[in-house]
């Protein structure tokens, strides 16, 4: 049975815009999320061989498609809103370095999840940005389907683009269940990424000082 044949009650609006519903309802549990793409999600469940009217799946599409926007919510978020003046002036001319930074993204191969940490470093000229702007930079960019490889040099991208620092450093190290789950089945296997700009790229003593500075 389709989803939109077994809602009961005629189905309230739904803002397009964020996926949320303007009034409640009912399933089972009343919520409203997205109708078209919980539609999606049931028919997938439906050909995989489930029932998605089983107590257990009940609220699975609903759930599915709460999660699939969240883990790619970077389509929809901008840099304005991320920085949102963060931006200080600073005569600081010494490299600056957030190491360690958790991401999780979603191959756009298969759709499974990679994972890992994430170091940034830049050097300023004149210009700093508070910190916690460069974890929500990686965000922007892991929270969409990605390769490892074009997440790297995006966040890199984008520091030189927000602060025109004199160089800008992204390593990226991350566990993929598309190696792991599947496939070859390497489950200690893990893929590290660099992209290096200005200074780090041509200046072979900063890249080295940021390189040793993120060693485990």
């Amino acid at each position: 049975m389709a989803l939109h044949d077994s809602l009961t009650m005629m189905r309230l609006p739904v803002d397009s815009s964020s996926h949320y519903a303007v009034d409640i309802d009912v399933r089972t549990a009343g919520e409203v999320y997205d109708p078209a793409f919980e539609a999606v999600i049931e028919q997938m469940l439906v050909r995989l061989g489930e029932d998605p009217d089983r107590e257990g799946l009940k609220r699975t599409p609903l759930r599915v498609a709460k999660a699939l926007d969240f883990l790619t919510s970077g389509y929809t978020t901008s840099m304005d809103q991320v920085i949102n003046n963060a931006l200080f002036q600073s005569e600081s001319e010494d490299m600056v370095i957030v190491k360690d930074i958790e991401f999780y993204s979603l191959c756009e191969h298969h759709m499974l999840p990679f994972f890992g940490k994430v170091h940034v470093a830049y050097v300023p000229k004149d210009k700093i940005i508070g910190l916690s702007k460069i974890a929500r930079v990686v965000d922007v960019f892991a929270r969409r389907l990605q390769v490892q490889e074009r997440l790297t040099n995006q966040i890199a991208d984008a520091m030189m683009e927000i602060l025109e620092p004199g160089g800008v450093a992204v390593v990226a190290e991350a566990s993929h269940f598309c190696m792991m789950m599947r496939g070859v089945q390497k489950q200690n296997s893990s893929t590290i990424t660099s992209a290096m700009r200005g200074s780090f790229r041509d200046d072979a003593r900063t890249r080295g000082e940021f390189m040793a500075l993120v060693r485990p």
